[in-house]
């Protein structure tokens, strides 16, 4: 089995860990990992926020798949737009890790709230900038490109005062240690998927299918499939800052969209509980109620 993966160190540590999955159910199966350029890794100019909208994070993984180079594909989630190509599908949705976004700052700031006014916060997301923007003002927000390490050592030479990052990513790294916390969801919502992976197949590949078929979580991929039907539905576009998130509990789902404008002044957030096997539809009542609440105002100022 041929395993199709970026080449980041995130990217082979979480292509690293369906390949033990696998090798623990299916010991005797031959597995390795084949590193493949995406767009994004091509051209260092491509605007990280554009990553999940037009694929840049993908689509020449995808094609190795459609051309038989590689078995699977490993994706994280948040990368992968929202409609997959018609000729694959997704194998597997394993069990998510953290979804939370994480503060990783210099000096004594233990929060976004005890950050010193006026202090340099990097992130290459809008998402993450209107949310921080709606609560501190008074922070400095740059952009920021470059791996989890680029980041962390354009920290540590104090060129920002803080960062922010993923927490699954760090995790998965065995850099945990570096967060200073993570940011609760009422502060931030994470990007669709965030912190979840798609094992992603050729449609119909009844040799590959079953050897991944472990490794599927089906709450995760509930929660997840309810986020993407939330973003898609909305239809925000690359440089919008929309959030969603799902969770389970209690026989009920609970989905969470945001809306906002790239200052975060005009921001929407709302949440809808339902029935599990309601996920979908409740997830588009969610995006018509809140673009009828004054999102699509909010992103018809994007057109």
């Amino acid at each position: 089995m041929i395993i199709g993966s970026r080449g980041s160190a995130l990217a082979l540590a979480q292509a690293g860990w369906v390949k033990e999955r696998i090798r623990e159910k299916f010991p005797k199966i031959e597995i390795t990992i084949k590193i493949i350029k995406t767009a994004a890794d091509k051209n260092l100019s491509i605007p990280i926020r554009a990553g999940s909208s037009i694929g840049v994070f993908v689509k020449e993984i995808e094609a190795a798949l459609l051309k038989r180079e590689i078995d699977i594909a490993v994706h994280s989630m948040k990368d992968v737009p929202t409609r997959i190509p018609e000729a694959l599908d997704i194998g597997a949705i394993p069990e998510r890790a953290d979804a939370h976004d994480a503060l990783v700052a210099n000096g004594e700031a233990r929060s976004l709230s005890t950050l010193r006014p006026g202090s340099r916060v990097a992130t290459g997301s809008v998402r993450r900038q209107c949310q921080i923007l709606a609560r501190r003002k008074d922070l400095q927000l740059v952009d920021i490109r470059g791996n989890i390490d680029t980041r962390l050592n354009k920290l540590a030479n104090g060129r920002y005062d803080a960062i922010i990052l993923a927490a699954a990513g760090l995790k998965r790294l065995g850099l945990e240690n570096r967060m200073t916390a993570p940011i609760d969801f009422t502060e931030m919502l994470p990007a669709a998927g965030q912190g979840a992976l798609l094992v992603e197949i050729r449609k119909n590949d009844a040799d590959i299918a079953p050897l991944i078929a472990h490794l599927h979580d089906e709450p995760t991929a509930l929660a997840v499939l309810a986020e993407r039907t939330f973003i898609r539905h909305v239809g925000g576009g690359c440089n919008v800052p929309v959030a969603a998130y799902a969770s389970l509990g209690h026989g009920s789902i609970k989905i969470e969209g945001l809306i906002s404008s790239l200052d975060g002044r005009s921001l929407i957030r709302e949440s809808v509980v339902e029935a599990p096997q309601r996920a979908q539809e409740a997830a588009i009542a969610l995006a018509e109620k809140m673009l009828a609440g004054g999102g699509k105002t909010i992103l018809d100022a994007f057109e």
